[in-house]
């Protein structure tokens, strides 16, 4: 390159620079005009910024501003409320006044903490709008219908399940009404109709069966030599339970039977109730006495003959008496009954 040209090369750029120069200067002169137009120069912004009260209360607002991000995470991370953004807003105003590095380290520290908030608050939204939150759900319904906390009971998780006031939900129907198309109700212009009876029907006799003479001559002697048989059998087992009965008094008339251990069968709950239905043909007939002892258990004896009670037949007195499967354990279990003090005997073979 020649001479000249470099020459001019040379010019062209410290005229540049001049102008350069001569830029950042009157930018620095506006700036200082400003400060001296607002009364507040570079010495009223270092003596502000050095106030270590000033300073003390501003960081005790981060730490106060942090320790709230870190108690009240999971109500941020609810999108129902907006407590994040106020944060936010609030770290936005301390931050005007941040002039040192200790402030500065504190509100990076907070902004950190907002940045894991606001991420994982974004995380759990969904595009698609398919998330249902019914906690919130049932917390707003309960809200909206005007639930007391303070006057509920407590369940049995000690939680207190709160109080609703008795429109609570005559205020949800009027909301939800609306939303709701019900069909109008039905009414007759001309007011009701009149319905008239049916016709009654006429009713067919239908013919008996008249029942042919074979019929009439076999099911009656059948039906009454079943009955002659069942009244023998359970005449014959009343007077077997009633020779038990005189035997096991004559061998201790001082000591009283046991009614429960003289009618009990520990081995079969179906003799025991046969037993107890024997037992009550016995004193329907005079033939045996129930009484109770000193402790009022029942005791069951047999009345000897030309015995008169006192009072005579209007003295007696009747009651129904029930046992079930559980019952009859428990009479085992209470008296200690290992035997059955009325023998089990095979009726004999009825003939048919």
């Amino acid at each position: 390159m020649s001479e000249p040209r470099r020459r001019s090369a040379r010019g062209e750029q410290q005229e540049a620079a001049s102008q350069t120069n001569g830029r950042s200067k009157a930018a620095r002169a506006v700036e200082m005009g400003d400060e001296d137009e607002g009364g507040a120069g570079p010495s009223t912004f270092q003596e502000e910024d050095d106030d270590p009260a000033r300073r003390r209360e501003l960081r005790s607002r981060y730490r106060d501003l942090i320790n709230s991000v870190q108690q009240n995470r999971e109500d941020m991370l609810s999108p129902a409320n907006n407590k994040l953004t106020d944060v936010l807003e609030e770290a936005n105003r301390l931050f005007v006044n941040v002039r040192q590095a200790r402030e500065a380290a504190l509100d990076a520290h907070l902004l950190v903490l907002a940045t894991d908030l606001g991420k994982e608050k974004a995380s759990q939204l969904h595009a698609d709008g398919s998330a249902f939150d019914l906690t919130a759900y049932a917390e707003h319904l309960l809200s909206f219908m005007g639930i007391n906390r303070l006057e509920g009971e407590d369940d049995e998780d000690g939680r207190t399940t709160g109080y609703l006031p008795p429109d609570a939900w005559l205020r949800l129907n009027k909301k939800v009404s609306s939303s709701f198309r019900v069909a109008p109700l039905f009414h007759f212009m001309l007011g009701s109709f009149e319905a008239e009876p049916p016709e009654p029907r006429q009713r067919v006799e239908r013919q008996r069966r008249v029942p042919n003479m074979e019929a009439k001559r076999v099911m009656p002697t059948q039906l009454k030599k079943m009955a002659e048989s069942h009244q023998e059998a359970t005449e014959k087992e009343v007077e077997r339970i009633l020779g038990c009965l005189q035997s096991y008094f004559a061998d201790d008339p001082e000591s009283p039977i046991s009614y429960y251990e003289f009618v009990i069968d520990p081995k079969s709950f179906a003799r025991t109730v046969e037993n107890i239905f024997h037992t009550s043909f016995l004193v329907r007939d005079g033939l045996a006495r129930v009484y109770l002892d000193d402790d009022k258990l029942p005791c069951v004896a047999p009345v000897e003959d030309g015995e008169v009670e006192p009072g005579g037949a209007t003295n007696r007195q009747q009651c129904i008496v029930s046992i079930c499967p559980a019952d009859w354990k428990e009479l085992i279990r209470v008296f200690e009954i290992k035997e059955a003090l009325i023998p089990a005997t095979a009726l004999p073979p009825q003939d048919d």
